[in-house]
């Protein structure tokens, strides 16, 4: 999947300026008093508390960064505390488990930097995790303020795409520890024990620690090439480890979403934002882009042919009279099947907004530091979000009743 690999590779390692470490909330006046009168005004339906905006900078670790922050407004929910997670404790192991199964299934695999919520949660069960401040700070390693990936990669990949398609009749035990040597050179090496707030921990103390149980959290997917109603590994390459998800018609999947910002809960999502109606300004809406070119007085054609940018202009010119199209569950099949859905970002959805059409939107916080017209936080159409979603990684009590009943758990 070239696309897949390289939407990745892009989108979830853009470069901006680092953000604070104090505990972070989007006023609903930020959205009047920041944006120009042309623009959307946004009014703040429901806003969760979270944690501070992150940077990931020139590393493709949405994922990681993302679904920290998920497990962060977990325990910020449950006991008021504010922790700042190691990104880097969850990469260093997430490279060295994906390495021994490229060798193992002998290069019949991807390599990269790219990963799930499924990496996240399970590491987090089985090898624990570690404060910020336990680690290396990002990039010092290799002489950067923020994270960088490029040169690490560079010196990674070949190692282990070396040894998965060597012609060996047998490994020697010693390409584990070069492998670790290289990612810690770059990443930091993962403490066996350290001190926080005056405590002694190792990672897995220190991940029993945090007051969340494991078994209360669920994947969700939507798609119709499995039954509904039951779990399946959603076959992407940066599933590598298999996660399942339950299976729920798209409309209950939209309920679960709902469901869990009207209760409280965040949701850690994962999906396509390759889309045209995807700004960096901090703007996603599901565009129709044909009444986007009737609109603008000229032929499909003509429109596909724009750049970027000029797109862009158009959308906000228009601002919240964009054209939305409405999604289905059997686009989101077609559009799984022919690779126009893929798993390009991660982000924490963490409250809802509505602008002054009453369009409803999703408050999205993203891990490209405080950047974009919101500083850091993406308002995401409800359409958007439905239609582009691949999985997300939700508290089961988060859950309507009757959708619970139906899967089981």
């Amino acid at each position: 999947m070239k696309k897949l690999a390289l939407s990745t590779l892009i989108l979830c390692s853009s470069a901006y300026a680092a953000a604070n470490s104090s505990l972070f909330t989007l006023n609903s006046s930020l959205s009047e008093d920041s944006v120009k009168q042309d623009s959307i005004v946004f009014t703040t339906v429901k806003e969760i508390p979270i944690t501070s905006i992150k940077n990931q900078s020139r590393s493709g670790t949405c994922w990681a960064y993302s679904t920290l922050s998920y497990f962060e407004a977990e325990i910020l929910k449950k006991s008021g505390k504010t922790y700042d997670l190691s990104e880097m404790f969850i990469a260093n192991q997430d490279y060295i488990d994906r390495a021994t199964m490229m060798v193992r299934l002998h290069g019949d695999m991807q390599f990269a930097q790219g990963g799930s919520a499924y990496d996240v949660y399970y590491i987090l069960k089985t090898n624990g995790i570690c404060p910020e401040e336990a680690m290396a700070a990002p990039g010092s390693l290799v002489g950067d303020t923020l994270n960088n990936f490029n040169e690490f990669f560079k010196v990674m990949t070949p190692y282990v795409k070396a040894l998965a398609t060597s012609e060996a009749k047998k490994l020697s035990p010693a390409w584990k520890n070069g492998l670790q040597g290289i990612i810690d050179a770059y990443i930091g090496k993962k403490p066996e024990k350290f001190t926080y707030e005056g405590k002694e921990y190792t990672p897995q103390t220190f991940s029993a620690s945090l007051g969340l149980d494991w078994n209360d959290y669920v994947s969700i997917t939507s798609y119709t090439h499995h039954p509904f109603w039951t779990e399946f590994p959603v076959e992407v390459q940066d599933n590598w480890r298999g996660g399942m998800s339950w299976n729920i018609p798209m409309d209950d999947m939209a309920r679960i979403i709902d469901n869990a910002i009207d209760n409280g809960y965040t949701v850690a999502w994962g999906g396509d934002v390759s889309d045209d109606g995807f700004t960096r300004e901090g703007l996603a809406i599901l565009i129709d882009t044909e009444k986007m070119a009737d609109n603008e007085g000229s032929d499909m054609a003509k429109w596909l042919k724009l750049t970027t940018k000029e797109r862009n202009e158009k959308i906000k010119k228009l601002g919240a009279n964009v054209p939305e199209l409405t999604p289905s569950q059997e686009k989101r099949q077609e559009e799984f099947d022919n690779w126009q859905l893929t798993d390009d970002h991660g982000m924490l959805i963490y409250g809802k907004a509505t602008d002054q059409n009453g369009r409803e939107y999703y408050m999205v916080k993203n891990s490209w530091g405080k950047t974009g017209t919101y500083k850091g936080i993406w308002y995401m159409s409800k359409n958007f979000i439905i239609a582009k979603t691949m999985d997300f990684l939700v508290n089961k009590n988060a859950v309507p009743k009757d959708i619970r009943k139906k899967c089981g758990f």
